[in-house]
C-alpha cells in the first residue's frame, strides 16, 4: 500500500504549494512512540529540560523569518499576527523553563511520623512524577502557539514527558519545520532528538491515542473530532487522560447601563474581537446578550458599521469555509432571525465576509433555535436582544460550557453599585473558565494565573492549556511511606539537596 502524500496548500488560492511528506502508517506511529518512550530517562534531568526549552525558544527566534513566511503561506493569517504568535510561543517555552527551575510544580509535601495524631501518621513524602509519552494534536488556527512547538508540547516537555505531535493538515510544512527546530534543540543540549516526534495523517491521530505507550493526550480542535478521540482514550484497556479543547461560544452580556454609557465603544470593540483572525479564535465572542431599547439599538448600529468596514479574508481551508457558509445560512433561515450585516462568501472563491445575526432572546427557549447556541467557526456573532435580567439568566442557563464569559458593565456597576456586577459574575462563573469584566476574550495572556479551559464541551477536563499550571496535566502524584532517606529521591530527602520549595509538617519552606 502506497502512503498518501501530505501537501501544503495555500488557502488564498486553494492551490497546492509543495509535498511535505507522506501520511504516517501504523508502523510509523509505533516507531515514533517507541523512540519517544526510550527518551524518557535522558529527559528526567530538570536542568537539561530547562536548557532544552530555552534552546528551542532561541532556535525558533533564529529561524523566525522562514517560520513566519511558511506559516503565512499555508494559513493566510498574516505576518503581523504570526510574528506575535511566534513571540508568544517562545515566551511559553521560556516560562516553562523558569517553572522547572523553580520546582514548586512538583508539589513536594512531607509529613514526619506523628504517633500522637488521630489516626497516627507514618512518615509520608509526596511529589509528582511525569506520566510518560504525551500525544499532542495540533490546532488548525494557531500553527505555532497551539501546535508543534506550542503550549501542550512545552508543558509536557517541562513535566519530563516526551511528545509525539500529530500535525494539523492545514499547516504541515510549518509543522515539519518547527518539529525540526525542536529536535535540533534537543540535540544541542545532549538529548535524543526523539523527545519530540511529528507524524502526519488522520489515521496517525487514531493510532496515537490507541498506542499502549502513550500515557496522555492534549487536543485542540472540533467537538466532533475531539470527542471521538476522547472516547477512544477512555475505551482503551488502560484509559488515559485526554485533555481536549473542543469548542466555545464565549458569551457576552451587556447590561443596559453599560450600553447607555458606551454603546458605540462596545459595538466597535465587539466587531474587532469577533473578526480577529477572520473569526478563527477559540475565544471569539460568538453570542451576545444586548438590551432592547435605544441604547441597544446604538450598540447594534456601531457593530453594523464596524462590520461593514471589516476586511474580507480566507478561512484556514475550504472545508472550514463551506461549514461557515452553511452554518450562517442555516441560522438565517430561522424565523425571527435577522442579519443587519450578512456574513457569507467574499468577493472570490476563497474569502468570507463578516456579519452578525439578531434574534429576540425570548425565542431561545424553543428547540428550533438551539442552533444559535452553538459555535459557528468564523467571523459571525449572534446578538440576542433581552427585555430584563430574568431573560438574561434564563438564556444563560441554556448555554453549554465555555472557555470564556464576558460582562460589559457601566462604571458604577463595575465599582459595585446596585450589586448588578456581582450578580452577573455569579451567573457567568459556572459557565466558563475565564470571566472577563469590560474586556474582550480574544487574546490569552501567558501568565501563571491564567486559566484556558472550562466546562464541557469547551474542554474535557478541568485543567488549563495556558499558564504555569498547564504542566499539571502531564504529572501524577506518588507518596512514599516510611522509606529511609537513602532510598528516597533527592527531591524528598530531609536535607533538601536540590533546594526546592516544599511543605513540611504543614509549613512552607523555600
Amino acid at each position: 500500500m502506497v502512503a498518501s502524500p501530505v501537501w501544503s496548500v495555500d488557502p488564498r488560492t486553494g492551490q497546492q504549494r509543495e509535498q511535505v511528506g507522506t501520511e504516517a502508517t501504523a508502523a510509523d506511529v509505533d516507531a515514533a512512540v517507541r523512540a519517544a518512550h526510550a527518551a524518557r530517562e535522558p529527559l528526567a534531568d530538570r536542568t537539561v529540560r530547562a536548557a532544552l526549552l530555552r534552546a528551542a525558544a532561541g532556535r525558533l527566534d533564529a529561524a523566525s523569518e522562514e517560520i513566519i513566511s511558511t506559516a503565512d503561506a499555508e494559513t493566510a493569517l498574516g505576518r503581523p499576527r504570526l510574528t506575535g504568535e511566534l513571540a508568544r510561543t517562545q515566551a511559553q517555552l521560556r516560562a516553562f523553563a523558569d517553572e522547572i527551575e523553580d520546582g514548586a510544580y512538583l508539589g513536594i509535601t512531607i509529613n514526619h511520623t506523628d504517633k500522637d495524631a488521630t489516626p497516627p501518621c507514618p512518615d509520608l513524602r509526596r511529589y509528582k512524577i511525569p506520566l510518560g509519552v504525551v500525544a499532542v494534536y495540533a490546532a488548525s488556527n494557531f500553527p505555532l502557539a497551539f501546535s508543534v512547538p506550542g503550549g501542550d508540547t512545552a508543558s509536557a516537555l517541562a513535566a519530563g514527558c516526551p511528545v509525539v505531535v500529530k500535525a494539523h493538515p492545514d499547516h504541515p510544512a510549518t509543522s515539519a519545520l518547527t518539529g525540526a527546530v525542536l529536535r535540533g534543540a534537543a540535540a544541542e543540549v545532549g538529548l535524543p532528538a526523539d523527545v519530540v516526534g511529528v507524524v502526519h495523517g488522520f489515521e496517525a491521530g487514531v493510532e496515537l491515542v490507541k498506542h499502549p505507550m502513550v500515557a496522555a493526550a492534549g487536543f485542540t480542535g472540533s467537538v466532533r473530532g475531539g470527542r471521538a478521540l476522547f472516547d477512544a482514550a477512555a475505551a482503551r484497556p488502560t484509559p488515559i487522560p485526554f485533555h481536549g479543547e473542543l469548542g466555545s461560544l464565549n458569551p457576552v452580556v451587556v447590561t443596559p447601563a453599560a450600553a447607555q454609557e458606551r454603546a458605540e465603544e462596545i459595538g466597535a470593540g465587539l466587531a474587532g474581537s469577533m473578526t480577529m483572525g477572520t473569526g478563527q479564535f477559540c475565544t471569539k465572542p460568538g453570542f451576545v446578550l444586548a438590551p432592547e431599547g435605544e441604547a441597544g439599538d446604538r450598540l447594534l448600529a456601531a457593530l453594523r458599521d464596524a462590520l461593514a468596514d471589516a476586511a474580507q479574508g480566507p478561512l484556514l481551508d475550504g472545508r472550514m469555509r463551506e461549514a461557515f457558509l452553511a452554518g450562517v445560512a442555516a441560522r438565517t433561515e430561522l424565523d425571527g432571525v435577522e442579519a443587519p450585516v450578512l456574513a457569507g462568501a467574499g468577493d472570490d472563491d476563497q474569502t468570507v465576509s463578516a456579519g452578525c445575526l439578531t434574534v429576540a432572546a425570548s425565542k431561545l427557549g424553543q428547540p428550533q433555535y438551539e442552533l444559535l447556541l452553538e459555535e459557528c467557526f468564523g467571523p459571525v456573532a449572534v446578538i440576542a436582544r433581552y427585555q430584563d435580567e430574568d431573560e438574561i439568566s434564563s438564556t444563560l442557563s441554556r448555554l453549554p460550557g465555555n472557555l470564556t464569559a464576558t460582562v460589559q458593565l457601566s462604571g458604577g456597576e463595575a465599582a459595585g453599585d446596585a450589586g448588578t456586577g456581582a450578580r452577573m459574575l455569579a451567573t457567568l462563573t459556572p459557565l466558563a473558565g475565564r470571566v472577563l469584566v469590560n474586556g474582550w476574550p480574544t487574546g490569552v495572556a501567558v501568565a501563571p494565573a491564567q486559566h484556558h479551559g472550562g466546562p464541557y464541551p469547551s474542554t474535557t477536563s478541568t485543567s488549563t492549556s495556558v499558564g504555569a499550571t498547564a504542566i499539571e496535566r502531564w504529572l501524577r502524584p506518588v507518596a512514599y511511606q516510611d522509606a529511609s532517606d537513602a532510598l528516597l529521591p533527592p527531591e524528598l530527602r530531609d536535607a533538601n539537596p536540590l533546594g526546592l520549595p516544599r511543605r513540611v509538617d504543614g509549613r512552607w519552606e523555600y
